[in-house]
């Protein structure tokens, strides 16, 4: 299987008090580039979000937003909170025996016993809540982040191999050209050295021909477009990591197909040659988003 660089998946958790969120998307970069965009109460996890993202992706920049959002009561109002019934009943017993000692004590206001630490019930999360929610949410997240550049890549897998289909069958088509642009070659270079010359030796036709059909033999070229075409199939099949060896590749399918223009004599040759280097770039682009 290979892998886009292109990939995308959100999700979130309800935790009681508060919804944590977590969001993942890549675009293409020639190394792994990590940023986070994450609230204050998160920042401690990024070393460990950081390091399961590595252990996964290969390449790509990658960017992760995680926030958490407070949750609202009933009806969107704040969310309720209740005193705590042990501390109100320690706050009496305290009070009871401080007014016992000194009665001009004034008793606690409401105000007063509601500030008092404990009394209302903290329900906020803990470093360790967080931690262990953050990171198991963040684990099925990044599941499905890969899972998406999986297929992604499928499908760029498809269109390569698709190109790779169709350049076959111009290459396959150039073979039979050149023999018949040989023979026309041929036919008018005797044609006018005969009217030139009068007495030119047969011989000296053959070596111009000769010398001719080693200027235009695109065997060599032929053979090293379908020799990089099988290794597209080979790295296409192996799968893992093949951007940088499908960029080389690339290139090696982009020279031979320069040189085969440059060899052409027939605007058939030309025609075919050009439209490989189309197809070339159309996967080289293609590429372009692979890890």
């Amino acid at each position: 299987m290979i892998h886009s660089m292109t990939g995308y998946a959100a999700a979130s958790r309800d935790l009681g008090s508060a919804v944590l969120n977590f969001e993942i998307k890549s675009v293409n970069s020639r190394y792994l580039d990590i940023g986070f965009r994450i609230g204050e109460d998160l920042r401690f996890l990024e070393m460990a979000l950081r390091e399961r993202i590595s252990e996964r992706v290969g390449r790509g920049k990658i960017e992760v937003r995680g926030y958490l959002q407070s949750q609202t009561g009933q009806g969107g109002g704040a969310r309720r909170q209740t005193p705590d019934a042990s501390m109100l009943a320690e706050l009496g017993r305290l009070q009871d025996e401080v007014r016992q000692t000194l009665p001009q004590a004034a008793p606690l206001s409401v105000a007063e016993v509601l500030r008092w630490p404990g009394v209302l019930a903290d329900d906020a999360l803990s470093a360790e809540q967080l931690q262990v929610a953050g990171l198991e949410l963040f684990s099925g997240l990044l599941d499905e982040f890969v899972a998406s550049r999986n297929r992604e890549g499928a499908k760029l897998r498809d269109v390569l191999r698709d190109r790779a289909t169709r350049m076959r069958e111009q290459v396959a088509a150039v073979k039979p050209l050149v023999p018949v642009a040989l023979a026309a070659y041929q036919e008018r270079l005797a044609t006018k050295l005969r009217e030139a010359v009068a007495n030119l030796d047969e011989d000296r036709i053959r070596q111009e021909i000769g010398v001719f059909a080693a200027k235009i033999d695109v065997a060599e070229e032929l053979a090293r477009l379908i020799t990089h075409l099988d290794e597209l199939d080979r790295v296409l099949m192996k799968g893992g990591a093949v951007g940088k060896r499908l960029d080389f590749l690339m290139q090696e399918l982009n020279r031979e197909a320069n040189t085969l223009a440059s060899k052409s004599v027939s605007s058939d040759v030309t025609v075919i040659a050009l439209e490989l280097k189309l197809l070339i770039e159309q996967m080289r682009e293609q590429v372009q988003n692979l890890e």
